[in-house]
């Protein structure tokens, strides 16, 4: 049976209010516009730090161009609680290495759900050495990912590192759309594809 992702945070956030908290969230983001209403939404519970870690993009101009959209978007957005940020690391071989006898595979498969592991397993490990509250990504935003199998990787992952992982489906309550809305506001570059070689050639 599939959860409402969305209820779940909503309880948790509850929870947060309740208890006059303002845990320390660590957000895996994919993007300045995925994180923009994420950001958005989020900031007025957490104290959240984006961890850009994104081994998948090619080329590597397009991997720098989108790295200075999201710091442009952090340093200009209005957010209620100080936003930190951390670079991982552009490591795109291991992106290729995990990638090895799916390259054929369509957008959304195998290879894709490799790709949210690498990068949900490195947002964690980073969380639980810097003792956060939280972690989570805005990858769930998206109309073209599953928030099901998003937050199960999710889950399973918090188990192996010890770590709260905050369930989400981002793209509910017209996130995606104001996510747009974000973007032209303070002139975000959009993508044309999700960012591998592999979708960049689905686009061709």
């Amino acid at each position: 049976m599939k959860k409402n992702y969305q209820l779940e945070l909503d309880n948790i956030i509850n929870n947060i209010q309740k208890n006059n908290l303002t845990p320390s969230l660590l957000l895996h983001s994919c993007c300045a516009p995925c994180s923009s209403y994420t950001i958005e939404y989020l900031s007025k519970y957490f104290k959240i730090t984006v961890f850009y870690y994104n081994p998948n993009i090619f080329p590597k101009d397009e991997y720098i161009t989108r790295l200075k959209e999201q710091k442009k978007f952090l340093n200009i957005f209005p957010a209620i609680n100080t936003i930190d940020f951390i670079e991982g690391n552009y490591d795109y071989k291991k992106f290729i290495n995990i990638s090895k006898g799916l390259e054929l595979e369509p957008e959304g498969g195998k290879r894709c759900l490799k790709c949210y592991e690498l990068r949900l397993l490195a947002t964690a490990e980073i969380a639980h050495q810097k003792n956060f509250d939280y972690f989570t990504s805005t990858l769930s935003i998206s109309p073209l990912k599953d928030s099901q199998i998003l937050n199960e990787l999710g889950e399973k992952i918090s188990k192996k590192y010890n770590i709260n992982y905050l369930y989400s489906d981002f793209k509910k309550r017209n996130g995606f759309k104001r996510s747009i809305e974000l973007s032209k506001i303070y002139n975000l570059y959009r993508q044309q594809y999700c960012g591998c070689i592999y979708s960049q050639n689905n686009k061709k």
